[in-house]
């Protein structure tokens, strides 16, 4: 016993001058430093599955091709192609002019109807709701929807909106149509009920979160001064939930510009998008071509991401 006390006694000094060596050289790691490594695995993670990717399609659209093979040898074929006869067509729109033209009408359509239900289900939430439990509960409520795939939940409105769906039933039943109504699927119509269907979710949630952090003492502050309800939800409420609005209105816009499966299925495959073309390229084997298109509306969507990013300042906000 005596000499086990003596190992420990003499070791004692030497696990405590290692341990202080320890935390002196943590203490003289930078903060800088420190961070950076932190955010290093998700890096590497964005390099691996984002930014390499990406180089690689843009790589790929300046390639060269015929009907059955890429050429590695560099070439603009893909871009020329994409835009063949646009300009001898000025000033009346191409194919290709009017496809784009078609999708940012769709992604707008679809922006301001999820903008209009996100914003008031959030502030519904965040000032109706007083208790915390019931907000966190309704706001996961609102998540129950992707318990299933977005093809099974667009399909599902198949069934409805078709020419002997329930609605055209249920309308001839009572009389307020003669004849079933065409335009209610495998149209515009449908597509965008769908988008904002299978994407405002991703509206609510941003802006949710935006509202919560409002400090009500503003809100009352802004009442005892005079303002109307009105004058408040302008002044105070929209600026101060303006980063969610930005934050959902960017998920929002990235994805629908991108869709191609609902636009195919709930359009009839008859409606024409950016998407749409990308994957027309791809199944003829034209990969430089659907790279160059996939390019085009990267640096489109970029430039709109960008424009919203000048409202706010999203780094502020995550």
């Amino acid at each position: 016993m005596d000499t086990s006390d003596e190992t420990l006694q003499q070791a004692s000094p030497g696990l405590a001058r290692g341990s202080g060596q320890t935390r002196q050289k943590a203490a003289r790691l930078s903060p800088s430093f420190i961070s950076w490594l932190q955010a290093g695995p998700m890096m590497l993670v964005f390099l691996a599955f984002f930014l390499i990717p990406l180089v690689f399609v843009v790589i790929v659209s300046f390639w060269d091709y015929n009907e059955y093979q890429l050429l590695p040898a560099f070439s603009g074929r893909g871009y020329t192609d994409t835009f063949e006869g646009c300009i001898a067509q000025l000033p009346e729109l191409c194919t290709i002019g009017k496809t784009y033209v078609k999708t940012l009408k769709l992604c707008f359509m679809v922006w301001a109807i999820t903008l209009f239900i996100g914003f008031w289900v959030a502030y519904f939430l965040a000032f109706h709701i007083k208790s915390k439990t019931w907000q966190m509960g309704l706001s996961l409520l609102c998540t129950i929807p992707f318990w299933t795939s977005n093809v099974i939940r667009m399909i599902a409105w198949i069934p409805l909106l078709g020419r002997n769906g329930l609605v055209n039933s249920g309308l001839l039943k009572v009389g307020v149509i003669d004849q079933p109504v065409e335009w209610l699927l495998y149209s515009e119509f449908s597509v965008v009920l769908a988008l904002v269907h299978l994407f405002t979710f991703f509206m609510v949630v941003p802006i949710f979160n935006s509202m919560v952090r409002i400090d009500k003492s503003l809100i009352e502050a802004a009442y005892d001064a005079g303002a109307t309800g009105f004058q408040t939800l302008v002044n105070v409420i929209i600026p101060l939930a303006k980063p969610g609005i930005v934050i959902g209105s960017i998920f929002v816009i990235t994805i629908v510009m991108g869709d191609f499966i609902t636009i195919g299925v709930m359009g009839g495959q008859q409606i024409a998008a950016a998407g749409k073309i990308i994957e027309t390229r791809l199944n003829a084997l034209q990969f430089p071509a659907a790279a160059a298109n996939a390019v085009i509306l990267l640096a489109i969507t970029f430039l709109i991401i960008t424009m919203m990013s000048r409202i706010v300042d999203i780094r502020k906000e995550l």
